[in-house]
């Protein structure tokens, strides 16, 4: 994420005086070029001694946890990646499109919320200002790239039939795990429990959200498959006529010509895509959507910039 992260500051020709980039002790000087300049990694410790105004956080929570709290004391405005922060209830959990309008300049540390509940609330948001979403049924088909760099490189091996060292406890290649992140007690994985309670904080407490996880041997893109149950009977063409019109969503609806979203089409854009919009025949108030997006743009780098250039448009940064 963090190198997406740069590439998406260079794409968006995001405002940057002075760029510092922080690694672990032992990335310490290594170089990384940005914008046709070459920087040394520093460790947060070093950047401590250095007068910045923004942070953006893609380290892990146990470095949130830590870190965080340090540069808002000292002025700095933290926009964290991890989950850390997201359920705390002072600290805002943003999607630009749907809620920014709730950051204001007392907001220090700001968190960017899971992959998979950015791109489920990105078309479900205005739905529900419309419709009124009641409850939501949702099942993800989640790329290795949500894990991380050694997940990446397990299904890379696995097709090559490489045995190293693994992120998952069983094969992924050719492979579909039930299982993303761990375990809870109540029998769901944090992954699906983020995707209830995240959803309930940034856009409405009443929906009830059920989610399974799943992990596909895909390296990019997350899909979900979600049913909608509304308040009231709709007409489908203002759910178009709503998709259609919906800020950073774009429609992909024509099944006889084969045109639905797809992981290996969304990667490197910054747009959810929605697809397969179809009636629930089992019940007059709900609609069957297919919406997927890059993991990595959307449902965390671009997000994250978004924010930024929120609270610099709004000079609240």
């Amino acid at each position: 994420v963090g190198e997406v992260i740069l590439k998406v500051l260079e794409e968006r020709n995001f405002f940057i005086t002075k760029l510092f980039l922080v690694a672990s002790k032992k990335s310490k000087n290594k170089k990384i070029r940005f914008r046709q300049k070459v920087h040394n990694l520093i460790t947060i410790k070093e950047l401590l001694n250095e007068k910045i105004d923004l942070a953006l956080f893609s380290a892990g929570s146990r470095v949130s946890q830590e870190w965080a709290p340090q540069l808002a004391k000292r002025g700095v405005k933290v926009i964290d990646n991890s989950s850390f922060w997201r359920m705390n209830p002072k600290k805002k959990l943003i999607v630009p499109e749907i809620n920014g309008h709730v950051l204001t300049k007392e907001d220090m540390i700001i968190a960017n919320p899971n992959c998979s509940t950015i791109q489920l609330l990105m078309p479900i948001a205005p739905l529900h200002h419309k419709f009124k979403v009641n409850r939501i049924i949702v099942s993800t088909y989640q790329a290795v790239s949500g894990t991380g760099a050694l997940a990446v490189q397990q299904l890379k091996n696995e097709e090559q039939q490489i045995k190293k060292e693994m992120a998952y406890p069983h094969f992924i290649y050719q492979n579909v795990l039930p299982h993303c992140d761990e375990f809870n007690d109540n029998g769901y994985t944090k992954e699906e429990m983020k995707l209830s309670l995240e959803t309930n904080k940034i856009l409405d407490t009443n929906i009830g959200v059920t989610a399974t996880a799943v992990r596909v041997p895909v390296i990019r893109g997350h899909s979900e498959s979600v049913n909608i149950t509304f308040s009231s009977t709709f007409n489908i063409e203002d759910i178009y006529d709503t998709l259609n019109k919906a800020m950073g969503v774009e429609v992909l609806d024509d099944v006889f010509k084969n045109n639905y979203p797809m992981p290996i089409n969304t990667i490197n854009k910054d747009d959810v895509y929605v697809g397969r919009i179809r009636r629930d025949f089992s019940h007059e108030k709900s609609i069957n959507l297919w919406i997927v997006s890059d993991n990595l743009r959307k449902g965390a780098a671009t997000n994250t910039i978004q924010i930024a250039e929120y609270l610099l448009k709004n000079n609240i940064l």
